[in-house]
C-alpha cells in the first residue's frame, strides 16, 4: 500500500482508545472516510472526541451498528477488539478486509523496525533499544504497545530512521504483510487465557510476528526458554539467541543481541544500561513515607511480573494485587509471597480467586477501591516495609489502562504524604 491507496476509501475503525484515535487520524489526513465505533461510551471516549483531527470523522459511542459495516473497503481494529467481537464478524461476512493497527502503520511505514513481543519484559526491552538508537546518533522512535501507537507517529518518520515497536499478542492477531527487519520474541509464560482457548493458542498469535521475514531478516530468540528456542525451526529470518549472561539479565542479553545486528558497540550499550532508570510503572520508586516505601508496579498484569518484583525486593511487603483476571494461575506466586509479603490487599474482580489461591497462607484484606488499599496498605506498614502495587491482573475492570491505574495510585500516595 501507499498513501494514495487510501484517498476516497470507505473505513471503519473499530475501537476508540489511543490506538483507535490514532488510526481515524491518519486516515483522515491520507483523505479517506473514516467512521469510528466503540461499544463504549465514558469519560475516556468521550475525551477523544476532542482530540480527532476533523468534525468530519463520524463517532459511533456505546453501540456497535451493523449499517456502519456495510459497504466499507476496509476495517482497522484496535488491540482490545477480538475478532469474535459483532463488528468484525460482520465485515468477514461481507468479505471486507480486517487489519489491525500495527499493519496499518506498517504499510506507510518508511522506516526500518524492530520489533518485540513476549509475555515479560517487552516494555523494558523497547524503551532500551530506542534509548541505544539514539544513544548511537540514528533517529528513532519508541511506540506500539508501549504507550504511543505505531499510528501517531508514521507522519514524523522516513528512509534511515528506526521504530523500536513493542507488539502484544493482540496486535499480532491481524496483521497481513508487517515485516519487522528484526523481530524479538523476549518468553512466554500463562497470559491472556481470558482470549486464547490454551497456550499453544497463545503461542500461535506471538509466532506471527516472524510470519513475513525472510532470509534478510533476524528473529532473535530466548535460548534459555524452551518453548521459544524451539520455534528457531518454523522461520526463514536469521536466528540470533540471546541467554542470560554474567552481570546482565535476560532483557539486556535481548538488547546486546539487537545491538549487535545493528552495529552498535557493547561500550555504547553498557553505558546507556548505567545510566538508565527504569520505565514509568514497572517497579518505580514514587516516595518514601515515614520510613515506609512506595512502589508502582502497575505495568505488572501476571503473575510471572509480580514474582520478578518480589524477586527484587529484601524488606517485607505489603501487596497490593488484584483487576481483572484473565487466567492467571496465582498459587504460582505463594511460596515466594509466603517469603515476601506480611500481608495482602485485595482489590476488583479478580480478588476472589486470588484468595482463594492466598488463603490460610498470607493475611489477606479486601478493598473496594485503590484509594482504600493504599490507606490500608499505609496503615499496616511500619518503618522499613514497602507497599508494593503489583496487581498481577489487568486494569479493565477499574481503569482505562494500567498507565491511569499507576498514576492514580502514585497521587493517592502524594496525596498521604501531603496529608
Amino acid at each position: 500500500m501507499d498513501k494514495d491507496y487510501f484517498r476516497a476509501k470507505k473505513i471503519l475503525v473499530i475501537g476508540f482508545a489511543r490506538s483507535g484515535l490514532a488510526c481515524a487520524n491518519l486516515l483522515y489526513g491520507l483523505g479517506a472516510e473514516v467512521l469510528v465505533t466503540d461499544n463504549q461510551d465514558n469519560a475516556s471516549t468521550r475525551r477523544n472526541l476532542n482530540l480527532l483531527k476533523s468534525k468530519d470523522i463520524k463517532v459511533e459511542l456505546g453501540r456497535h451498528s451493523r449499517g456502519l459495516v456495510r459497504s466499507k473497503d476496509l476495517v482497522v481494529i484496535s488491540p482490545g477488539v477480538p475478532n469474535e467481537s459483532l463488528p468484525v464478524l460482520w465485515a468477514k461476512e461481507e468479505n471486507i478486509p480486517v487489519i489491525s493497527e500495527i499493519e496499518l502503520g506498517w504499510s506507510l511505514c518508511p522506516a526500518e523496525v524492530i520489533a518485540i513481543t513476549g509475555t515479560n519484559g517487552k516494555t523494558t526491552v523497547t524503551t532500551l533499544i530506542g534509548k541505544i538508537l539514539k544513544a548511537a546518533g540514528k533517529k528513532a522512535v519508541t511506540c506500539g504497545n508501549i504507550g504511543k501507537p505505531f499510528c501517531s507517529e508514521i507522519d514524523r518518520l522516513k528512509s534511515g530512521d528506526f521504530v523500536s515497536l513493542e507488539v502484544s499478542s493482540f496486535q499480532l492477531e491481524n496483521i497481513d504483510t508487517f515485516k519487522p527487519k528484526i523481530s524479538v520474541i523476549l518468553n512466554l509464560s500463562r497470559n491472556h487465557l481470558d482470549r486464547y482457548k490454551d497456550m499453544q493458542d497463545y503461542l500461535n498469535a506471538k509466532k506471527r510476528i516472524f510470519k513475513n521475514q525472510d532470509a534478510a531478516d533476524f528473529l532473535v530468540l530466548n535460548y534459555d526458554d524452551s518453548v521459544i528456542r524451539a520455534i528457531a525451526c518454523e522461520t526463514k529470518a536469521k536466528v540470533i539467541y540471546f541467554r542470560k549472561a554474567a552481570g546482565l539479565n535476560p532483557n539486556q542479553s535481548a538488547v546486546l543481541e539487537v545491538a549487535s545486528i545493528l552495529g552498535i558497540s557493547k561500550d555504547l550499550v553498557r553505558q546507556v544500561f548505567n545510566e538508565f532508570k527504569g520505565v514509568e510503572h514497572r517497579m518505580e520508586e514514587v516516595l518514601e513515607i515515614k520510613g515506609v516505601k512506595f512502589i508502582n508496579d502497575s505495568k505488572s498484569t501476571t503473575t510471572e511480573a509480580a514474582l520478578w518484583a518480589l524477586n527484587n525486593l529484601s524488606v517485607p511487603v505489603v501487596l497490593i494485587a488484584g483487576g481483572r483476571e484473565k487466567g492467571n494461575d496465582y498459587n504460582s506466586v505463594l511460596e515466594l509471597a509466603r517469603k515476601k509479603v506480611k500481608v495482602a490487599i485485595l482489590i476488583g474482580e479478580a480478588k476472589e480467586k486470588i484468595k482463594k489461591a492466598f488463603s490460610g497462607e498470607i493475611r489477606l484484606e479486601e478493598a473496594v477501591t485503590l484509594e482504600e488499599a493504599v490507606k490500608k496498605a499505609y496503615n499496616l506498614a511500619v518503618p522499613g516495609d514497602c507497599v508494593l502495587f503489583s496487581p498481577m491482573c489487568k486494569s479493565f475492570d477499574m481503569f482505562s489502562d494500567y498507565e491511569e491505574r499507576g498514576r492514580i495510585f502514585k497521587s493517592l500516595v502524594l496525596k498521604i504524604a501531603k496529608d
